[in-house]
């Protein structure tokens, strides 16, 4: 996701979105009509064109209006989505997918040329796509994205209408699962040249292979619809005829509009977490997501060690977690807790900071002082940047009034942006902090650790350490889990011993759902969510 998808506090890639739960008080749909489901998000869409997409808010929409050749199911198990088949060489480095005969929503055939030119035109320098780390391994795509090679050379091929052939440059353990996220999906040439700029910035200048089609989206509204694709290839498996999108921002709001029958799942703040948690419904959704600080390093301030180090030490994360409800837990590392185990042991646990990453007041004042001198000022001041959500509003807040009290000459500002716009921001490095969240999009910590190499267009906050970047290196290019896991454990204690991140907290989201709304399939790394074969029961 994942941004990556951001959520609650941060909305991003990875990681920011909605997330979902399971049943509430009352039985009744807020639609009389069956086939309608009305959900909330909660924050805006900032792009529906999957070479651009780098949050998680984005992504699930693409990833139930469009389709790959997989499509995750229950436990992220890989099903098969426009491919009807898979064979693979003995070394893993061939792939042959036979695709299925499916169409677009405006009855064109869905062909392997559009895979083709889906993944020339994400990994095209042009395009300028932030995701297009993810094609590493895929014969020539470094090259590619580097400028160093052709477009056209890139390890994919269409064979016919019906037969698409990738070829590796090495075995990618997490392939099929890649397969399965949004970034994969195809896209119809015709369309993206016919719309141009316009491309994916408006539900209109789109067309669908998957379950639903979305309308409505002017491109900055705040609701709009997915509606049954009949061009789908397995429509006759999708029960829903509409899902009705309205972003909430405010928790009340929101869980007026559930207790009124106007939505039928509601995402909870503290206060309500607390008062709901016995309730019928009430489920937690754990994200495979970190939210933590990322400092721009174009700040001469916060390019020094000791004064990251220092902020961290003053937040006390188990009073922010309290605030912001559900059940977050107080994060020590980057890669999120429960993602992926090495050798029986959570691999979050095995990268734990136990030095900086924890609330120590007396400690966070004096490795300010040494900051302090070593700057040669008597004060600093930034601000810390964050969404106009209501979590985002409260974590802002939260920090500003935690690191003011223990650092005495450190100033603090904050400033709460929609989601939109404060992602602009933080691409663009227009930022002191901020606070900002990833979604694994596969369940391994290289989807988290890849991020913070110097070269990755992810990392905003331009962080760089080259024994990181080696270690980095190493383990994609291991030829074993021991050995690749080893690796990716020492550069995640670089990073987190010099700060350039400052783990805040491992996300889990609290919500109520409907009784009567079934056949959700909910992954926590990935995209989240997958409607296909969602319905209404009745009363």
């Amino acid at each position: 996701m994942k941004l990556t998808k951001l959520f609650a506090a941060g909305a991003t890639a990875l990681a920011s979105a909605a997330v979902l739960a399971a049943c509430g008080n009352n039985n009744s749909s807020s639609s009389a009509n069956k086939k309608t489901l009305n959900w909330e998000e909660s924050a805006e869409i900032p792009t529906m064109d999957l070479s651009k997409a780098i949050d998680a808010t984005s992504f699930n929409q693409l990833n139930n209006v469009m389709e790959g050749l997989y499509r995750l199911g229950k436990n992220s198990k890989v099903e098969n989505g426009v491919a009807s088949k898979t064979q693979v060489s003995k070394d893993g480095k061939t792939w042959t997918f036979t695709l299925r005969n499916s169409k677009w929503s405006d009855g064109t055939p869905v062909t392997a040329k559009d895979f083709v030119y889906s993944w020339r035109r994400t990994v095209d320098p042009k395009t300028a796509s932030q995701y297009s780390y993810l094609f590493e391994g895929i014969h020539n795509a470094d090259k590619i994205t580097a400028g160093k090679a052709a477009v056209n050379t890139l390890g994919v091929k269409a064979e016919g209408n019906n037969k698409l052939v990738v070829s590796l440059d090495k075995r990618i353990p997490y392939f099929k699962l890649l397969m399965g996220f949004p970034l994969f999906f195809p896209q119809q040439e015709k369309a993206v040249e016919k719309y141009g700029s316009k491309y994916g910035t408006a539900s209109k200048y789109m067309v669908y292979n998957g379950p639903f089609k979305q309308t409505g989206w002017t491109g900055s509204n705040l609701s709009w619809n997915l509606k049954k694709n009949n061009n789908y290839w397995d429509k006759n498996a999708v029960k829903l005829d509409t899902i009705h999108y309205s972003v909430q921002k405010t928790p009340s709001t929101a869980y007026n509009l559930y207790q009124s029958n106007k939505i039928d799942a509601v995402a909870l703040d503290a206060q309500q977490t607390k008062n709901l948690k016995h309730q019928n419904g009430f489920t937690l959704r754990p994200g495979s997501s970190t939210f933590y600080l990322q400092y721009n390093q174009k700040n001469k301030n916060l390019q020094n060690a000791n004064l990251r180090r220092a902020i961290s030490l003053s937040i006390n994360r188990k009073a922010l977690t309290n605030a912001l409800g559900g059940a977050n837990k107080p994060a020590s590392s980057l890669t999120s807790t429960g993602l992926t185990k090495v050798e029986g042991q959570d691999f979050a646990d095995k990268t734990k900071d136990t030095d900086y990453s924890q609330y120590n007041p007396a400690k966070a004042k004096k490795l300010f002082a040494q900051a302090l001198k070593e700057l040669g000022t008597k004060s600093v001041s930034f601000t810390i940047l964050s969404d106009d959500t209501d979590a985002g509003q409260k974590t802002t807040e939260t920090l500003q009034s935690q690191i003011e009290e223990t650092l005495k000459g450190a100033k603090v500002s904050v400033q709460n942006l929609p989601f939109k716009t404060r992602l602009s921001r933080s691409t663009a490095g227009n930022f002191d902090i901020v606070v900002t969240g990833w979604g694994a999009d596969f369940a391994d910590p290289i989807s988290f650790d890849d991020l913070f190499t110097s070269k990755n267009a992810q990392n905003n906050g331009k962080w760089a350490n080259s024994e990181y970047d080696k270690l980095i290196a190493a383990s994609k290019a291991a030829t074993n889990d021991e050995s690749r896991f080893n690796d990716l454990v020492k550069a995640e204690k670089i990073l987190l011993k010099d700060q350039g991140i400052t783990p805040l907290y491992y996300q889990t989201t609290a919500w109520l759902v409907r009784p009567s709304v079934k056949g959700i399939v909910y992954n926590a790394a990935g995209a989240n969510y997958n409607f296909k074969g969602a319905y209404v029961s009745g009363n």
